[in-house]
């Protein structure tokens, strides 16, 4: 039995879950989110707690069964307390701001990089530190990593854009030949 899929899912309160057919809606404080679920997938809503079962052992419902319980669970968290990640911009002159919903980047390049922030994102800018938030963990994850795409941090000054968790291999320059 999987481990994550057989733990229930607690409703904590001000999240109200409704369950229509396939579709699990979950509505918060801060927004609502949807997601349909696998048809071999039975989700059921019991008192303050949402149960995932799945009809027999075949591998593919067994991945679907831990699957659909973190989906859900992480559906329940973020209209609840919502998802952020930190980005740390490093380098000389590099540098990032916010206007609205278009999140510059002055990374090294001979323009400045714009981003638009997807619809439900927040991205916020304090110093060399990029804040993305929002309700849908995978929102998030995504937009964070493309932003961290624009210019990945370079193992030898640790310049570029960085997950503010991240640890960067450091590398040693190039060795000299030594002396004549």
């Amino acid at each position: 039995m999987s481990r994550i899929g057989k733990k229930p899912i607690a409703i904590p309160a001000g999240v109200d879950v409704k369950l229509d057919g396939r579709t699990v809606t979950v509505k918060g404080s801060k927004t609502t989110l949807t997601h349909d679920v696998h048809p071999n997938i039975t989700v059921k809503i019991e008192g303050d707690e949402i149960i995932v079962e799945r009809p027999n052992d075949q591998k593919q419902n067994r991945a679907l069964h831990g699957l659909t319980r973190s989906l859900i669970s992480n559906m329940v968290e973020g209209v609840n307390t919502g998802f952020k990640k930190e980005l740390e911009v490093n380098g000389v002159g590099y540098r990032a701001a916010v206007q609205g919903q278009k999140l510059t980047l002055t990374v090294g390049y001979s323009h400045p990089v714009e981003m638009t922030v997807p619809e439900g994102l927040t991205a916020e800018v304090n110093g060399n530190k990029i804040t993305i938030s929002g309700a849908d963990k995978q929102k998030v994850g995504q937009f964070a990593a493309e932003v961290r795409e624009k210019r990945p941090p370079e193992p030898y000054k640790g310049k570029g854009i960085k997950y503010a968790d991240e640890h960067i291999r450091r590398k040693e320059g190039k060795a000299g030949k030594g002396g004549k």
